[in-house]
């Protein structure tokens, strides 16, 4: 790769959006579940204390879930759900369920509307949305058992059997809810990650392309237009101007040969550069008139060797001619024109192999999001300009 030819790097890849957004959604959620629960069964646990109700044991009991709540929805904010933390919920949950008779009042347990009945569909319905079929449903039959069993021992059968058809509704539901997101998820990450694999494919290869069009472009105005020069015969004899001009070539190639890092791209002074593109057509007469510029180091590049291509056409194939080298500046472009007096062309008969026109200039000037535009007739000169649209 030649060295003006910075790489262009790959974006980052994203691992796993849709799973991420997944378990963002299914942490929050189930954290402010279990606060909620938490906070508002305990202020509902303590307002019926009626006999058998025991406030010896649910005192203790509530302070231990309201404590376990908070303990949960924060550390489930802060750190995620893990499988600790469910298990660590059902242990507590079959618990209270088994507490039934000594912990809510006989009054309020029909209906499925005790705060111990909203404690346990909390838990299943948290259970199947944080963690894996395998070990959730077992977690929801678990919970589901030790409620019927409490309720039993309460005395309340009609209680038992509706609010364990409930829970056991509620994971079957919630258990393939979260098993279909989860395989849909799946698939739009591979999906994404397969488009995430294509593209940095499709960017290397365009790099790997574009790398070898500018060492061919490098070539073309080095040394292919010195091996033509030499085979139409246009060095007669020892010439000062054609050893330096071999110099410059062979400078070229070593470049191209030259795997170090590419240098920066800030900005450099592009009337600078264009002063020097006549020192290496030494035959060629050339004017100047140059605005101060500055740009980036691949856009000089571009436009200089542009420059540097329109030029040697014409101390190729209008010998004698004179030539004008322009660069003018606004809010909105850079533009640098070659100008020359010479017997001109046709742009439209050029041939389509023709290297010059298609990469040296237009081919340069697009790489680095500019264009070039070519005027030219027999017999009334040609006219080359550069714009780069990149000043604002």
């Amino acid at each position: 790769m030649p060295a003006s030819a910075a790489p262009t790097v790959p974006p980052p890849a994203l691992d796993n959006p849709a799973g991420g957004a997944f378990g963002l959604i299914f942490t929050t959620l189930p954290a402010l579940l279990r606060l909620t629960c938490g906070l508002v069964g305990a202020a509902v646990a303590l307002s019926v204390r009626t006999p058998p109700v025991e406030p010896a044991l649910l005192w203790p009991a509530v302070a231990v879930l309201t404590g376990w709540s908070l303990w949960y929805g924060l550390r489930a904010l802060r750190h995620g759900i893990t499988p600790a933390l469910v298990a660590g919920d059902v242990a507590i949950t079959a618990a209270a369920c088994l507490l039934i008779p000594r912990l809510v009042a006989p009054e309020v347990l029909p209906g499925e509307g005790s705060w111990i009945a909203v404690l346990a569909s909390t838990t299943v319905i948290n259970a199947q949305a944080t963690a894996l079929p395998r070990w959730s449903v077992p977690a929801g039959l678990l919970v589901t058992a030790t409620y019927v069993v409490g309720t039993q021992a309460a005395g309340n059968l009609t209680e038992a059997r509706a609010h364990a058809t409930t829970l056991v509704v509620q994971t079957a539901v919630t258990a393939l809810m979260t098993t279909v997101m989860r395989r849909r998820i799946g698939r739009a990450d591979q999906a994404f990650a397969e488009h995430q694999r294509l593209t940095r494919e499709a960017l290397v290869a365009r790099t790997a392309r574009e790398a070898e069009r500018q060492q061919n472009r490098d070539l073309h105005d080095t040394v292919l237009g010195t091996l033509t020069m030499v085979g139409l015969g246009a060095v007669a004899g020892p010439s000062a101007a054609f050893r330096d001009r071999c110099a410059a070539d062979l400078r070229t190639l070593v470049a191209l040969t030259d795997s170090g890092p590419a240098p920066g791209d800030g900005p450099v002074s592009l009337d600078g550069r264009l002063r020097t593109v006549p020192d290496r057509l030494p035959d060629l007469r050339v004017s100047m008139d140059l605005a101060a510029c500055a740009v980036p180091a691949g856009v000089a590049d571009a436009i200089t060797e542009s420059a540097y291509a329109a030029l040697s056409n014409v101390d190729r194939h209008a010998p004698g001619a004179w030539a004008t080298l322009r660069l003018t500046r606004d809010a909105v472009a850079v533009v640098a024109e070659v100008v020359d007096d010479g017997p001109g062309f046709d742009p439209a008969t050029v041939p389509p192999h023709r290297y010059g026109l298609r990469e040296s200039i237009h081919g340069r000037m697009a790489a680095v999001g500019g264009r070039a535009e070519v005027r030219s007739a027999p017999g009334a000169g040609t006219r080359i300009r550069l714009e780069w649209p990149g000043v604002g």
